[in-house]
């Protein structure tokens, strides 16, 4: 009789016991349960949001007044349109004559690996008109400075001045020819290069201003002489479509490459020799001159 009280005493013991411990739990706050922290969700960043590079090539000799001008002008005019750029002033340092062509291949080979595209970009041209867009020409060449713009040059199949071509394009036509010293007629021989490549050459759109305030051209005429010099045989040489040379012949030294600043700005200076194949361009040493052969006398 006494075990049994004993055992139901124990009992209610036991469940009082446990309805106390129950109520205190049940006060206690709730903690949240320590989980890994969740790693970081990887999102997909489209093609359009990765501005492409843009290199702006200047074929340059000798005009520095117009690159003091030409870079501070571009900084604020290309860094409007939010567009990744650095510019390279390719600098002939040689005997020969300039050669805008075969600097814009030299300009190119220098930048493809960090660039995707490129401005082929005379010093003297400045756009002044923001509805000039800088932006990626991903399906063909885009020719800013078009024959309704530009200053002094308006035929129909005109690109010189400002182009835009794509890393790829470029490669595609093989570069520009290298067979044209002096001035003139490099860029209607790359226009044939793009033709026969499939390219159609693009131009701005919706341009309300004309060839008198699209542009600010900064060539003084009566300092800066262009070479218009025709030697040997460079007038028929030069009037056909090159097939032989471009981008894998580019005969060239870098003789140096410097970072400079304009008023803050950065710019990088590549200063190149090109080498000129006498055989092949006699007219890289045009003579100031040209002495015409004597007759040879007839024979009896």
């Amino acid at each position: 009789m006494g075990s049994r009280m004993c055992g139901s005493k124990c009992l209610f013991i036991c469940l009082g016991l446990t309805c106390i411990v129950g109520c205190y739990l049940a006060l206690l706050p709730i903690e949240n349960e320590k989980l890994p922290s969740p790693k970081p969700v990887q999102t997909h960043i489209s093609s359009l949001s990765q501005k492409e590079r843009l290199a702006v090539i200047v074929p340059f000799r000798d005009r520095f007044e117009e690159l003091l001008e030409f870079v501070p002008h571009m900084h604020d005019f290309l860094n409007r349109q939010g567009i990744p750029f650095h510019i390279f002033v390719i600098q002939q340092k040689d005997n020969n004559r300039f050669n805008r062509a075969s600097l814009i291949n030299v300009g190119f080979l220098h930048t493809k690996k960090d660039f995707d595209y490129i401005a082929m970009h005379d010093v003297d041209l400045l756009p002044m008109n923001d509805d000039l867009k800088y932006t990626y020409p991903a399906a063909n060449p885009v020719h800013i400075s078009s024959p309704q713009t530009h200053p002094n040059y308006h035929y129909a199949t005109f690109i010189g001045g400002i182009l835009l071509i794509t890393r790829e394009h470029f490669e595609l036509v093989h570069g520009m020819s290298n067979n044209y010293w002096g001035w003139g007629l490099e860029d209607d021989e790359f226009y044939l290069r793009l033709k026969d490549a499939g390219l159609q050459v693009e131009r701005p759109a919706g341009i309300t201003t004309g060839t008198a305030d699209t542009f600010k051209h900064i060539h003084d005429k009566t300092y800066r002489r262009r070479d218009h010099r025709k030697c040997y045989n460079q007038r028929e040489a030069t009037r056909r479509r090159d097939r032989d040379t471009g981008l894998h012949d580019v005969t060239h030294r870098v003789v140096s490459e410097h970072a400079v600043t304009v008023d803050g700005l950065d710019a990088t200076v590549v200063t190149v020799q090109l080498l000129c194949d006498e055989k092949r361009t006699p007219w890289c040493q045009c003579p100031n001159t040209v002495v015409k052969k004597p007759e040879a006398k007839a024979k009896s």
